[in-house]
């Protein structure tokens, strides 16, 4: 990145920093948001007196930024965090929590790591759904099939075309969704990087104002944060783990997550074509399948409730009625629609 670009993209964060501040309602966060623009003003300085030989153009925000202001403005800045993180705002993991007696303070990197690993099951979670969506959508295709009175080799060839194409098509979104973002948490890191090693103090200073808003006394953050940057083996990760809210060692694979979703979508979309495949006549391996695909749906529920602590049979029941429900329609759809002429 050029010096002219590292000085516009300072003044664009400052500009952002102040239209945030504006939306925040928490005088803390405000205060972090304004001190945050602050320093973005010093630090784009430091670049205009490096470039004090370069004619520069008048600041004027990009149309994205714009664009990202009006959202900040309608939706306020929690829901745009990640985007917010791409337009070079920092300060973000103050939306994450605050330091109390039962969450103190860090005061070592290791300490700060854990503060950003998931309590959520985020594989389970990711598996759970996945299978759920393959089970739905597979099942519903097939009684879509079955309900047109189509001849058993068809509806297994739907089955599995079905199967292998929503995998297929799982496993090419996960992984582009993931690159996109390893690339965009990549490019911030390096970001972060190059700031470090031209400005440490002010890189200090900005993650004293986020421990600040974020419950610690100003004067005893700027002692820790100051100790910490020293430390130069450390410094990157903290900046990556307290600014960005990143895990620098755990950026996400893009062919472990193609993997894993196609795993998942197959497990559950293979469940009603087994009655199919294991060579019951047609009218039998519809019951069947249909009987399989309620009894997971029930599983799978009630699974979901792991992550919503609502009542296992409640959940049960819920997704019951909403994959039985998806599959009675597609049924109806395809007797309505179908050909008598190519039933078996």
């Amino acid at each position: 990145m050029s010096d002219v670009n590292s000085f516009f993209q300072e003044k664009q964060a400052a500009w952002l920093y102040r239209v945030i501040a504006r939306k925040e309602s928490d005088p803390a966060k405000q205060r972090l948001f304004l001190n945050l623009a602050h320093s973005a003003e010093i630090q784009a300085a430091i670049w205009e007196a490096k470039l004090k030989a370069t004619p520069l153009r008048r600041f004027k925000p990009t149309c994205r930024a714009r664009l990202v202001a009006r959202l900040v403005r309608f939706l306020g800045p929690k829901p745009l965090r990640v985007v917010l993180a791409a337009m070079k705002i920092r300060g973000l993991s103050v939306y994450q929590h605050r330091f109390s007696p039962r969450h103190p303070m860090p005061t070592t990197v290791a300490q700060v790591g854990l503060r950003h690993k998931s309590i959520a099951g985020g594989n389970l979670r990711a598996a759970v759904f996945g299978i759920n969506d393959g089970l739905v959508s597979n099942t519903s295709l097939i009684m879509g099939i079955a309900g047109a009175g189509n001849v058993l080799d068809f509806l297994i060839l739907s089955g599995i075309t079905g199967l292998l194409a929503g995998a297929l098509s799982m496993a090419a979104g996960e992984y582009v969704s993931m690159r996109s973002q390893r690339e965009l948490y990549e490019y911030q890191i390096d970001l972060e990087r190059a700031e470090l090693a031209l400005y440490p103090e002010e890189e200090a200073e900005e993650l004293a104002l986020i421990y600040s808003a974020r419950g610690m006394n100003l004067a005893d953050a700027r002692r820790l944060t100051r100790k910490m940057v020293c430390e130069p083996e450390h410094a990157l990760d903290l900046l990556a783990r307290e600014e960005l809210g990143l895990n620098p060692n755990d950026l996400g694979s893009p062919w472990g997550a193609a993997l894993f979703s196609f795993a998942a979508f197959t497990a559950g979309a293979v469940i009603p074509l087994i009655p199919f495949l294991a060579g019951f006549d047609r009218q039998t391996a519809i019951v069947i399948s249909a009987a399989l695909a309620a009894g997971s749906l029930f599983v799978v529920g009630a699974a979901l409730s792991l992550f919503t602590g609502k009542s296992a049979v409640f959940g049960g029941f819920r997704m019951l009625l909403i994959g039985g429900g998806a599959g009675l329609t597609t049924h109806a759809i395809g007797h309505y629609w179908g050909t008598d002429g190519l039933s078996g």
